[in-house]
């Protein structure tokens, strides 16, 4: 099952076999389980969701607490990935329903866009640049840039947006989280575009400044992802109406 090596374990193709049979055998059996929880309606079962960074360290937490309050017998389990690997958690059936950031594509999912974030520039308090907002795309693409790692949501729909401007950037940092991106920030590291969602506080505490751009927006769309083939539950579905209710929105396809 697995070959050693000077520095760990590999698994051999026959365990390669056996692990993809193995995480299929455990999704049927959280789907067994989920369905004889179904009989109890809220009363008793599990949730998990998957999440991209965002969402998942700015807005799920806040959705959790409210459901856990209503329904406190239900056990609830977060995964926190980029939207690469949320997509896969999914398509997997490891988790119930998805929220990404990033572009989906998948004739296997059920995408619904239930809200459109807005990404917002950020710098340092005090950094040159604020005295020269409102920047252009092209100023900004001249500066020192921090992104989010290849396969994050967020990076995807800022490369996308800047294309679209005509304008190619070269990030000086690529970092695995948004509050790595964040600090970088605040350490006068270089400037960044990340969701407005993730930065409220240090824009109140005055920790970072927003900087204004002249020819360039970025709305992105926040999916619900969910299996086509996989069955729903009074949880899931709770939990969607709850999700639908904070962003105030009708739920429209994608």
């Amino acid at each position: 099952m697995f070959d050693r090596l000077p520095r760990g374990v590999r698994l051999t193709a026959a365990g390669e076999i056996l692990s993809a049979h193995a995480a299929r055998i455990l999704a049927t059996e959280v789907t067994a389980e989920q369905e004889l929880a179904e009989l109890a309606g809220l009363s008793r079962g599990r949730l998990s969701v998957g999440a991209s960074t965002t969402i998942g360290s700015y807005l799920v937490p806040r959705l959790f607490g409210e459901f856990h309050r209503a329904h406190p017998q239900i056990q609830l389990e977060l995964e926190i990935a980029n939207t690469a690997a949320i997509q896969d958690a999914v398509l997997d059936n490891r988790v119930d329903l998805g929220l990404t950031e990033g572009f989906v594509a998948s004739d296997a999912l059920d995408v619904e866009i239930v809200h459109r974030d807005e990404m917002v520039a950020i710098a340092a308090k005090g950094h040159p640049l604020l005295a020269e907002a409102p920047l252009s795309a092209r100023a900004l693409a001249q500066t020192a840039f921090i992104l989010r790692e290849k396969g994050s949501g967020t990076r995807d729909v800022i490369e996308a947006a800047l294309v679209d401007a005509g304008v190619s950037i070269e990030p000086t940092m690529s970092l695995g989280s948004t509050e790595a991106v964040k600090n970088a920030v605040a350490a006068g590291l270089g400037v960044a575009i990340v969701s407005r969602l993730a930065v409220e506080l240090e824009l109140r505490a005055g920790h970072l400044a927003l900087l204004e751009l002249s020819d360039l927006r970025i709305r992105r769309a926040l999916h619900l992802v969910r299996l086509k083939s996989k069955r729903t539950f009074p949880a899931v579905d709770t939990f969607v109406r709850l999700l639908r209710r904070a962003f105030s929105t009708k739920p429209a396809r994608k």
